[in-house]
């Protein structure tokens, strides 16, 4: 894993065989003050993370693996970058690592190639011939359920 302030290591994983190391130069680390709990400090530390990653413009992403990744976080984009923000640590080192960790995740699912389009098939002989036995079943078992005559 990559320290806070360094390069951001992503692991390898499908669409990426190699990994991919992200240059801290090409990173924004914004931090501001965190809602929620913090103790006498919540006021006064700036422990909220806002991590920023010029998709569009990387330099380390191929131009495949550029557009891929566009297209798979358009919803997330803003002017080309996407954005991670890490709050529900107290402390600043800890939510630097979980924006970095988030980032890495969501890199890696949006550069993996589609799955393969589903390939329809036939039910088998034996579930059609079971479907309809059990049809024939469930038919004569309401068959038998008629008004009782006394005869």
């Amino acid at each position: 894993m990559s320290r806070p302030g360094g390069d951001l290591t992503v692991a390898p994983g499908p669409g990426l065989p190699d990994g991919l190391t992200i240059p801290a130069v090409e990173l924004l680390e914004r931090f501001s003050r965190s809602p929620g709990p913090g103790g006498q400090s919540v006021n006064t530390t700036d422990s909220r993370v806002e991590l920023v990653f010029d998709v569009a413009g990387s330099t380390v992403l191929t131009e495949g693996q550029r557009r891929r990744a566009v297209n798979r976080l358009a919803g997330q984009l803003v002017d080309g970058a996407v954005v991670v923000v890490a709050s529900e640590h107290r402390s600043q080192h800890r939510n630097r690592v979980a924006a970095r960790e988030r980032l890495a995740d969501l890199l890696r699912t949006a550069l993996a190639p589609p799955p393969p389009p589903r390939r329809a098939t036939k039910p088998t002989k034996g579930s059609q011939r079971r479907r309809l036995e059990a049809k024939r079943q469930r038919g004569q078992t309401k068959a038998l359920r008629g008004r009782v005559r006394g005869d």
